[in-house]
C-alpha cells in the first residue's frame, strides 16, 4: 500500500511539474524598455530615472547618445539643451529661439553639468517629477546601472543607445560618422558589458560605420518611414538583430517578415495600454515607453507574458 501511495505521488509530481514546463513554453517573453529611462515619471536621460527603471524592473535601458566638445559620450536626445526641459548656468532661460545656441558639442563634459535637465516641468508630461538633474556621461549611466543592479541582487540590464545622428549636422552638432560611431563603440568596448548592449539608429550610416567598427555589437534599425521592410534593410545592406519601428507601423505582415528574417521586432513609443494590448497580441519581442511601471503592471497581470529576464 505504502509503494502505491508513493509511486502515486511521484506520479502526480511529474505530471504537475510537466503541465508547468509545458504552460512555460507559452509564455511570451518581452523585453520591456524604460524610454529614455522612465520619461513620464522623472526627468528624461538622468540618472534618477534609469535608477527608477531599474527600480521598477524593465529589462533593458533605452537612451540617446550625442557627444561633447573634449570627446565625451553624453546622454541626451539632442546635440543642444532643449528649451521644454532645459535651464541654462544662473538659472538663465532657454527658449525656443536660442536653444540650437546651446550646443552640447560645442561644450566641455564639465560645462555640460552646470545646466539643469530636471526642474522644468513637461507639459507633455504633467506626472513628471521635477528633481535638479544634469545630462550623465554614458560610461557613468553603465558604471550606475551596473552597481545598483549588483548590490540590490538584481539580472544585470541590456541597454539600447542610439546614435543621434544628421548628415547634414556634421562638425556642427556632432563629428563625423566615422568618429561619431568610434567614440560610441570605444566606449562601450571599456564598459564591460558589450554582450548586453544593442545600437540603435536611423541613420544608416552611423549603423554600417558600427558593423564596421565591432561586428559583435548588436544593431538596431529604427524606421519611421512607410517603407516596406525590404527596402529599409535594402538601404542597411545586412540584416540588424533588430527592427525597431514605430508602433503604428506594426501589422501582423510585418512581425511574420520580422520572424522569417530572424529580427526581433521591438516598437517605439507606446504609452498606452490600448496599444500596449494590441503590441503584444501582435507577437512583438519588446515595447519601448515611457511609462514601463504600466506597462510591466499590464504584464503582470497577463499569464500569457512575462518580462525577459
Amino acid at each position: 500500500m505504502k509503494n502505491t501511495i508513493l509511486c502515486f505521488t511521484v506520479l502526480t509530481m511529474l505530471s504537475c511539474s510537466t503541465s508547468k514546463m509545458n504552460k512555460n513554453k507559452d509564455v511570451k517573453l518581452i523585453d520591456v524598455q524604460g524610454h529614455r529611462g522612465c520619461r513620464g515619471l522623472l526627468p528624461e536621460n538622468t540618472l534618477i530615472a534609469f535608477e527608477k527603471a531599474l527600480h521598477l524592473g524593465v529589462t533593458t535601458l533605452e537612451m540617446d547618445l550625442v557627444i561633447s566638445k573634449d570627446k565625451e559620450v553624453i546622454v541626451s536626445h539632442e546635440p543642444f539643451f532643449n528649451h521644454e526641459i532645459s535651464t541654462a548656468p544662473g538659472g538663465l532661460e532657454i527658449t525656443a529661439d536660442n536653444q540650437l545656441e546651446h550646443n552640447i558639442y560645442k561644450l566641455t563634459a564639465d560645462e555640460i553639468t552646470s545646466y539643469d535637465v530636471g526642474l522644468k516641468s513637461h507639459d507633455r508630461f504633467p506626472d513628471q517629477k521635477n528633481i535638479g538633474a544634469t545630462k550623465p556621461l554614458l560610461k557613468e549611466v553603465i558604471a550606475k546601472a551596473e552597481s545598483l543592479s549588483k548590490k540590490n541582487s538584481r539580472p544585470l540590464p541590456y541597454y539600447n543607445v542610439e546614435i543621434k545622428r544628421k548628415p547634414e549636422a556634421d562638425n556642427i552638432f556632432h563629428p563625423g560618422v566615422e568618429e561619431f560611431s568610434a567614440l560610441v563603440v570605444s566606449t562601450i568596448q571599456g564598459s564591460g558589458i558589450k554582450e548586453r548592449i544593442f545600437i540603435q539608429s536611423f541613420d544608416v550610416a552611423s549603423l554600417k560605420e558600427t558593423r564596421a567598427n565591432d561586428p559583435e555589437i548588436k544593431l538596431v534599425l529604427l524606421i519611421e518611414n512607410m517603407d516596406s521592410p525590404e527596402i529599409n534593410l535594402a538601404n542597411l545592406g545586412f540584416t540588424p538583430e533588430v527592427y525597431s519601428p514605430y508602433y503604428k507601423l506594426v501589422t501582423e505582415e510585418l512581425v511574420s517578415y520580422c520572424r522569417t528574417k530572424g529580427m526581433k521586432l521591438i516598437p517605439w513609443t507606446v504609452n498606452e495600454v490600448k496599444d500596449m494590448e494590441l503590441m503584444l497580441e501582435l507577437g512583438v519581442d519588446g515595447i519601448i515607453t515611457d511609462f514601463p511601471d504600466i506597462l510591466i503592471d499590464h504584464i503582470s497581470q497577463n499569464a500569457a507574458y512575462n518580462i525577459m529576464q
